[in-house]
């Protein structure tokens, strides 16, 4: 997969067969055009609604089973359950954070942040400012958090800088993502502190944190009144690790693998939104499973639409693509995890010498 832009060809275009920016530019407002006339940007408020009556429905059910089950192993399927549903809450809290579930901005930034810490466990102030920089700049190096180099490196700048044992992680970091994932969880909680107690101004900073002291404190209260103490440990650590899971395979497949933009790079937005991004094939139950993520390069493109209408978008999109000579880009879901996991050992073999020492070659 190419990691710049500077050739036509590493976007999946022809060369010499793209259209002027200007010209793509009056596409897309004519596309965003035939959108809302086609009515696929209206609110779907009981579509929502039924979906978290159906998820509280179902969280009830699970504090029915936890109690009846009492100090017993067989907690950990109830553990398991709830990080299920606290994904499908994650997914709600992030649509109401596009605006895409009430007409009102305000009902829409409220449910997010109360959906957020109540009933997810994460700040909502920390994924608005991660994700609203990701939609900016998705998959552009030193803009997208997303791809920011960490414990895995998105790219080939990111992995050369590796050495010792990060350097030995990273060779194989695309081999280790599903195990690494595990810890996702507990990463959101970290940054969700980072941002609540950081320096930096955060509205409605005590409400946020007010409210995941309520949640934290009320669920491990329960945990360690019912069950003993290495039950509700293992209990904790299961519903994590299939939360961190769930979310981190739900989120892998929409960038990961794509094209690689430079900073500096000028690219009109629909160009970028969608050869950056990657769709995931599949109906209502992939629509459902993976909280409307599987239309990803819709969601960026329209971020406000709700999860319903994306599906219905797909083909006025695909037209538009194919108009401008944009790759758009659908896989099935084990076929988009395949391609992640070969992008990601491919990039970590460009890290450096796993022992060799940075103040030794200083001095060569």
């Amino acid at each position: 997969m190419q990691n710049s832009i500077s050739r036509s060809t590493a976007l999946g275009l022809s060369p010499g067969a793209h259209p002027p920016t200007n010209t793509v530019v009056k596409s897309y407002a004519e596309l965003l055009k035939t959108v809302r006339a086609a009515g696929l940007m209206r609110r779907r408020r009981t579509f929502y609604v039924l979906i978290f009556a159906i998820l509280l429905l179902v969280l009830a059910a699970a504090g029915t089973g936890f109690v009846l089950l009492g100090d017993t192993w067989f907690q950990l399927l109830i553990a398991a359950v709830l990080g299920v549903l606290f994904t499908q809450f994650a997914f709600l809290a992030h649509e109401a954070a596009h605006h895409q579930i009430f007409a009102s901005g305000r009902a829409n930034d409220w449910s997010a942040r109360i959906l957020g810490p109540l009933l997810v466990g994460m700040s909502y102030a920390m994924w608005v400012k991660k994700h609203t920089a990701h939609h900016q700049n998705p998959n552009v190096k030193g803009k997208d958090p997303d791809i920011r180099t960490g414990v895995v490196a998105f790219h080939e700048e990111g992995a050369a800088g590796k050495h010792g044992f990060a350097a030995i992680i990273t060779r194989h970091q695309g081999t280790l993502l599903f195990p690494m994932i595990l810890f996702l969880g507990i990463s959101l909680i970290m940054d969700s502190a980072k941002t609540l107690f950081g320096k930096r101004g955060v509205s409605f900073r005590y409400v946020e944190i007010a409210l995941l002291v309520f949640r934290f404190g009320l669920y491990l209260g329960i945990l360690f009144l019912v069950l003993s103490p290495g039950l509700a440990a293992a209990f904790v650590g299961v519903q994590m690790a299939v939360f961190g899971f769930y979310m981190g395979a739900s989120f892998a497949p929409n960038h990961k693998g794509m094209p690689v933009l430079e900073a500096g790079s000028r690219v009109d937005f629909l160009t970028r939104q969608v050869v950056t991004s990657r769709n995931i094939r599949g109906g209502f139950f992939m629509d459902t499973l993976m909280g409307g993520l599987n239309h990803q390069v819709e969601h960026h493109l329209f971020p406000d639409m709700a999860r319903p209408q994306l599906r219905q978008a797909n083909a006025l999109v695909r037209e538009a693509c194919a108009h401008n000579n944009i790759a758009f880009t659908e896989t099935g879901l084990m076929q988009s995890y395949k391609m992640v996991v070969t992008y990601l050992n491919r990039v970590g073999l460009s890290a450096a010498d796993p022992f060799d020492c940075p103040l030794v070659r200083q001095y060569r």
